[in-house]
């Protein structure tokens, strides 16, 4: 990760294609588009438009906010994607959160090795979630080395092992917020003990904590969601 230098009043692009939008490139058969683009605003700090005002704040931001390199690697480019929306009165976004009857999630190989999961959109304020920020899919993300979800195919796997799943939404909204659901069971890979003895997160090297990502792709909404994957009996 490196910043560029914006010091100057210069305009800054800076493209680049993604490992898979070079694998598709190097085809060299023709088939290769590029049909759509997103922006995002990884870099700034919006608690500035709090601390100073609408004005003052968004022109620090403007002039003090360094700008990322455009990145190769997808898993880590573009984290927080801006959005385009019509209705200029919004006060309140969306968020995703998961099902209030889950309280952990934990896989044990043998034993435990599939949990079904739902997360829903909410909202803030008792509002109806503005139907452009309504999720139609979401796009789970996980370490492929390790988990899956049942009964899917991810649609990439990243260089460092990061498997994305596109995933419907439950067929019927929420009644009084128009929010959308979406349910999967995470299932765990074949695990290895010498997977346990790399990454095991624990003194006796028998747990492994990793994380399992769900973004709206319509909201942009993200939850983050820890899972421990246990060795079981010896």
């Amino acid at each position: 990760m490196g910043f560029l230098d914006h010091s100057t009043t210069n305009i800054i692009v800076d493209a680049v294609l993604t490992d898979s939008g070079r694998r598709l490139l190097a085809r060299n058969n023709g088939t290769f588009s590029i049909v759509k683009f997103a922006f995002a605003d990884d870099e700034v700090d919006y608690s500035q438009i709090k601390k100073f005002g609408k004005q003052v704040g968004k022109e620090k931001i403007e002039k003090n906010t360094p700008v990322f390199e455009a990145q190769t690697n997808a898993s880590i480019a573009l984290k927080y994607k801006c959005i385009s929306l019509s209705n200029p009165f919004l006060t309140n976004l969306p968020a995703i959160q998961l099902d209030s009857s889950t309280t952990s999630v934990s896989l044990t190989v043998g034993t435990t090795t599939s949990q079904q999961l739902t997360l829903s959109q909410t909202i803030a304020g008792g509002l109806v979630i503005d139907s452009e920020l309504v999720d139609s899919q979401f796009a789970i993300t996980m370490p492929n080395q390790f988990l899956k979800i049942a009964g899917a195919t991810p649609i990439q796997v990243t260089r460092d092992g990061q498997a994305t799943y596109i995933v419907s939404r439950n067929a019927n909204l929420a009644t009084g917020t128009n929010a959308a659901s979406v349910t999967f069971t995470v299932q765990l890979a074949s695990i290895s003990d010498t997977q346990f003895l790399i990454f095991g997160s624990n003194s006796n090297k028998n747990v492994i904590n990793t994380q399992v990502s769900v973004a709206g792709l319509t909201s942009g909404a993200v939850y983050d969601l820890s899972v421990s994957i246990n060795k079981g009996a010896v």
